[in-house]
């Protein structure tokens, strides 16, 4: 089965072909990051019609990548949610548009659970079971997962999710946005005896987060010690700020696969792509004798690849969505039928 990815949740154009039988094909994406940087944020009217702008170019440009034709598509996913409701509705409505027009299945994607799935566009792909390590900008969980669809939400964020707490820490020392890559690179230089931040919610059982806290933490920190040398003070509160974040990961990561006796662990989202994270759960992992799995550092943003992905699978177990265009910005990922 050949299908057409459409990624639009926020701020970023995907668009991807992905065949059962050949694997991805093309993917294409267009990021609205330096339209956004100006305003320090996402702007999402500003989101939806950049991506009403784009995507019919973008369907075009990953068709002739692939050396394909629309008749050859078997099908269409898009991402229903969650998301930004404009953003979504744009992907949606051509999605569904165009798989009316050519008689094909449409299947409205779950954006999650593309990030879950988007270490499968990789060999080796991670075998069923597994626990999954979800960091983006929105979201911050850990789930256990039996099977496609069978998804059992074990922690997550009380408040500002991981990437959030990143890119607003970054955000509240002057760092240009998006602050999270920026803060991450700045991290490198810091010293690491200078700071030491807490690490929240690690002091009690369970495996719920909270990363608030933490960003207030950085920011009275940074004012406090303002004066001749902010440049190495934003790198030594950026390293400590990250060191705890991963701490916080690693040690509840930890009780999970106790918890549930999983040996191995998958990470996606944005956040995933963080290099002092990725080392300390290969050494998390190393030590329990388990595997970790990413996707490509090119798949861990928005991107349609993995929603073609996670349509294909879908698709070819006989799900479709009905004529109806339908999002849903808030989506809990649980609420998946396998």
């Amino acid at each position: 089965m050949r299908v057409l990815g459409i990624e639009t949740s926020c701020d970023e154009t995907g668009v991807a072909i992905y065949d059962s039988k050949y694997g991805l094909l093309s993917h294409t994406l267009y990021s609205q990051v330096a339209m956004h940087a100006e305003y320090g944020g996402v702007v999402p009217e500003l989101a939806s019609r950049d991506h009403v702008r784009k995507i019919l170019p973008l369907i075009e440009q990953t068709l002739k990548e692939a050396d394909c034709q629309l008749s050859h598509i078997d099908g269409i996913a898009y991402t229903a949610g969650p998301g930004l409701i404009g953003a979504l509705l744009v992907g949606a409505s051509v999605g569904r548009s165009i798989a009316y027009a050519l008689g094909i299945p449409a299947i409205a994607t779950h954006h999650m659970e593309g990030h879950l799935l988007a270490p499968m566009l990789s060999d080796p792909k991670p075998q069923w079971p597994f626990l999954a390590l979800l960091v983006s900008g929105g979201h911050t969980q850990l789930l256990e997962v039996k099977a496609m669809g069978d998804y059992q939400l074990l922690g997550e964020s009380m408040d500002d999710a991981v990437g959030e707490a990143f890119d607003k820490t970054a955000k509240m020392m002057g760092l240009p946005y998006p602050g999270g890559p920026e803060l991450a690179k700045l991290a490198e230089k810091g010293d690491a005896k200078r700071f030491v931040f807490p690490r929240p919610m690690t002091n009690r059982p369970g495996l719920e987060f909270s990363f608030s806290g933490l960003k207030t933490f950085s920011l009275n920190t940074f004012n406090k010690h303002k004066g001749a040398d902010d440049e190495q003070l934003k790198a030594d509160v950026a390293y400590a700020f990250q060191k705890a974040v991963v701490d916080v990961l690693i040690i509840k990561s930890k009780r999970a696969l106790e918890q549930t006796g999983m040996k191995r662990l998958v990470v996606a989202g944005g956040v995933g792509a963080n290099v002092a994270l990725r080392e300390a759960l290969s050494e998390l992992m190393q030590s329990i004798d388990g595997e970790v799995f990413y996707p490509e550092f090119e798949f861990c943003t928005d991107n349609g690849a993995m929603i073609a992905y996670a349509g294909c699978q879908r698709l070819m177990s006989g799900q479709t969505c009905a004529l109806e265009i339908k999002v849903r910005p808030r989506w809990p990922l649980e609420e998946l039928l396998s």
